[in-house]
Parts: structure tokens; sequence; C-alpha cells
């Protein structure tokens, strides 16, 4: 019998750009992923064949009936995208959704929300926990952003990342 996905994960364009670069996409295969149209165009125009990999399915989905007051305002000021406003707005549609961005302002907008957000980074972590990934893949990706990735990280904040992946795979090996 095959395992129902349940979680959804509404995406911004960040991260299923992001996760292509480095060959991550299947990181999101447990997930139901819906995508905005405005998000869809944008991962098209810059990864043209991201969302056709093998393994991953995704939900292209309409969101501008879903756009709230309060949503437009918030966007106005942190000057967010159409792709991320198409994002919040389809997590008015489900909730208990988990937000992946890898955008600071669409971060802070969620979390106004009481949204639940993950980025790039959040995802890689994640897959250690659930052994989709080693400690030693994770780390030898998360080396390799500066390099593969348009993932804009400070490089000070990567190298902590990545320090502390290496403790917690050092103290499991002990």
């Amino acid at each position: 019998m095959e395992k129902t996905k349940t979680t959804i994960a509404i995406c911004d364009a960040g991260p299923l750009i992001h996760l292509d670069e480095l060959g991550c996409l299947h990181l999101l295969t447990d997930f139901r992923v819906w995508v905005p149209e405005a998000v869809w165009k944008e991962v098209q125009y810059h990864r043209p064949n991201a969302l056709d990999r093998a393994g991953a399915s995704y939900e292209r989905l309409t969101a501008l009936e879903s756009i709230t007051p309060a949503l437009l305002a918030l966007s106005s000021t942190l000057a967010l995208d159409a792709g991320e406003i198409e994002a919040l707005a389809l997590m008015t549609k489900a909730p208990g959704a988990l937000f992946l961005t890898d955008d600071a302002a669409a971060r802070l907008a969620a979390e106004q929300f009481g949204y639940r957000v993950h980025g790039s980074i959040g995802i890689l972590l994640r897959a250690i926990r659930r052994n989709q990934l080693t400690p030693r893949e994770v780390l030898a990706l998360l080396e390799a952003i500066p390099q593969r990735s348009s993932l804009f990280i400070n490089p000070s904040l990567l190298r902590e990342i990545i320090a502390r992946v290496q403790q917690g795979y050092t103290l499991r090996r002990k």
C-alpha cells in the first residue's frame, strides 16, 4: 500500500530553484507540494526543467482569490513579489501547511501570520533527521552552496550551520 502524502508544502521559487541547483528536489517527495502559478512561471524561467524532475510531483494552483487586504498591505510594506504573495495566499487554504521560502521578507510575512516556515537549508537539515541524506552528504551540499547554488546566505551563517552539522555528526559517531 502506498503511503499517503499528508503534509502540504507551499513553495516560493527560491527553494525549488536552489534545491534543484544542488540536485536535491527529491527531498520534497514526502510532501504534497503546492506551487502557485507565479512561482511556477518564475521557476520555469530560471530552471526550465526543475519541475519536470522524476520523483516529485507538484500541484500548480492559482491563489489570486485568496489574497486578503492584510496580505496586500504587508506585501506592499515588505516589497514581496507576485510569487511570494500567491504562496502566502495559498497558506490560507491550508493553514497547517509548511511555507518554503529563502526570502527574508517573505519569511517575516509568513511569521506575522503565524505560519510554519522553512527554507532550503532547513530542508537539507531535515533530510538528516529523516534519514534521506547522511550528515556527510549534507555537509558536502552545504559546503557546495557558494559554487553550485544561487542561494544567498551570509558566509558566516553558513560556516556556523556547517559547524553545527559537523558537531552533531561527530557526536553521533562516538
